[in-house]
């Protein structure tokens, strides 16, 4: 495959855990990956190497290294997603380097669980920086360059839309849902422009998977499964025909098995022989209504008036 073939694939949160694996998993896959995240630093004195991949060690240079050492392509751009000239500086020196952009994948994430009382108000908008914001941003930069592929594709890491997810994170669930609204209201827009080739998904671990966020909790590691899992449900959706995908918010193992055919999950269990408990529910609420298909009169502000934001 020549490096113009080759397709690219950008991932924002990528210096350690779950984004780690994702952008190490689709290297393996064939992609020329960007590595993306705020931590950097010289790979070449990292030691040992690779780091911890849970660590402050690890970050978008470690990951980038890892993958060129493993016969990948790999970049490493620093990015904070606050700002949104950052994410388009990004953008473009991901397409300067690599003539083309086909997948984004957005891992960014800040959190803090609590009531809304002891969420301080510097929590709650950093949360939504970073969150639907940040994500916003990526999309947006994105889009230009993800319309001249012919296989466009969007993930989100974002959960299933339920009442049950807001309960003692309400702050932090305000935008996760908004991430997963993005999911599902981008390809009513795709579907009028007739861009029928493009597609984005939000997904979300069944199981707790473990990251820096666990080992910071201290969380039971039987109760813990591999990020491995997270990466092979992403790779699949990928290479899902786009109306099987698109506007959806998949649960990691459900995905697999619905999809995949998957009916053992053992191999993703961070201690051999544990079982995890599932963290998620069964089944989720549907969000459609009976007028689902009645657009009626859709207001646009671009031509009701003269926005200059």
């Amino acid at each position: 495959m020549g490096s113009q073939q080759q397709e690219v694939a950008l991932v924002i949160g990528s210096s350690r855990g779950i984004g780690r694996q994702i952008a190490i998993d689709l290297a393996k896959a064939g992609y020329a990956v960007v590595v993306a995240a705020k931590t950097t630093s010289d790979a070449t004195k990292c030691s040992p190497f690779p780091p911890d991949p849970n660590s402050s060690a690890s970050t978008i240079n470690t990951v980038a290294r890892e993958i060129t050492e493993a016969g990948g392509k790999a970049t490493a751009l620093a990015v904070d997603v606050r700002n949104f000239g950052s994410i388009e500086a990004l953008v473009t020196a991901t397409v300067s380097a690599y003539g083309r952009l086909d997948v984004l994948v957005y891992n960014s994430g800040a959190i803090w669980w609590s009531s809304v009382e002891k969420t301080p108000m510097k929590r709650f908008q950093l949360m939504q920086q970073v969150n639907p914001e940040g994500l916003y941003g990526s999309v947006q930069a994105c889009l230009p360059h993800l319309y001249k592929s012919r296989r466009a594709r969007i993930i989100v890491v974002s959960p299933p839309i339920y009442s049950r997810f807001f309960r003692g994170k309400t702050a932090y669930a305000m935008g996760k849902v908004g991430m997963s609204v993005l999911t599902m209201g981008l390809p009513m827009d795709w579907k009028r422009e007739g861009r029928d080739h493009m597609a984005i998904t939000s997904i979300w671990p069944a199981a707790a998977i473990e990251s820096a966020a666990t080992e910071s909790h201290k969380a039971d590691k039987s109760e813990l499964r591999k990020p491995t899992i997270f990466s092979d449900a992403i790779i699949a959706i990928l290479n899902s025909p786009p109306e099987d995908v698109t506007g959806q918010c998949f649960l990691d193992e459900d995905f697999l098995r619905e999809h995949e055919n998957i009916q053992n999950f053992e191999k993703y269990s961070v201690v051999p022989g544990s079982s995890p408990q599932r963290i998620m529910p069964a089944k989720f609420p549907d969000l459609r209504v009976a007028e689902q298909d009645d657009e009626g009169n859709r207001m646009d502000s671009t031509t009701t008036r003269a926005s200059k934001i």
